[in-house]
């Protein structure tokens, strides 16, 4: 059995009971405890089960739950700052394009400084702001109009009218899960809507997300991975998960984080 069918196994095992032992596992796969151990590591990484003594048990409410912008600011920092770099080598100059709220995306428009003459849309307070106070006369920035959800998102049906007459040449968009498939979700159901009008309105979809989000999923997809022309993670993502999306979207584009700043 390959390690992600055993993690799978793992995984079914905890919803429907709830929690697991080790050594119950261990005996039902026919494996080792440390097999196990490190089964139940991979999906603590994934955000799909909670570890604990001798065992994991269910995450509850994954698939709804939505940290608020300053929680989420402080998680993985150098690895949304080397996806960030990658991601702005992309943007080209004199371009329209389009950012998603997140914090990841948030990180990209402090990383947009040497690229002239842009016009940037987004439906972030906060990417809105670290733009608007560069000052920069060559760059334009449109927020949209709606409700501010916990990360800090405008949202609802005037975002959504302001997006459907705009054409853009890039989108980029956070994640807060990225799965086969369920593709590219979010737990927050209105601010899927506003993603998927920023995907109407971009000629490309670059998609970031940190490894920590592979085999989450929130309760509503914005996008499938193949209706990415990029996706941009981190060094952090494991050999078969990389397999399976170089598979799927157009290209995979994996940072590098320094070995210092990983911690």
């Amino acid at each position: 059995m390959l390690a992600r069918q055993r993690q799978d196994a793992i995984l079914e095992e905890v919803r429907r009971a709830g929690a697991v032992r080790v050594h119950e596992l261990a005996t039902r796969l026919r494996v080792s405890d440390m097999t196990v151990r490190r089964d139940l590591d991979a999906l603590a990484r994934r955000g799909l089960v909670d570890k604990v003594y001798g065992g994991a048990t269910s995450v509850t409410g994954p698939k709804v739950d939505e940290p608020g912008f300053e929680a989420k600011s402080v998680r993985a920092l150098a690895q949304k700052l080397a996806i960030a770099q990658r991601a702005a080598d992309l943007v080209l100059p004199g371009t329209a394009i389009g950012l998603g709220a997140g914090t990841t995306t948030w990180t990209l428009a402090r990383c947009l400084d040497s690229v002239p003459d842009l016009t940037v849309v987004t439906n972030s307070v906060k990417v809105s702001d670290v733009l608007q106070r560069a000052g920069r006369s060559d760059r334009t920035v449109m927020l949209t109009g709606g409700l501010r959800t916990p990360s800090d998102a405008l949202v609802g049906p005037v975002a959504v009218r302001t997006l459907r007459g705009l054409h853009l040449d890039q989108v980029f968009l956070g994640a807060h899960g990225v799965e086969m498939d369920a593709g590219f979700t979010t737990p927050n159901m209105e601010e899927s809507e506003v993603n998927r009008a920023l995907v109407g309105a971009g000629g490309s979809l670059v998609v970031l997300a940190d490894h920590s989000k592979w085999g989450t999923v929130g309760i509503s997809t914005f996008a499938e991975l193949d209706e990415a022309e990029a996706l941009v993670t981190d060094d952090g993502l494991d050999e078969e998960a990389s397999e399976l999306l170089n598979e799927t979207v157009g290209e995979l584009i994996v940072a590098r984080v320094p070995e210092e700043a990983a911690g």
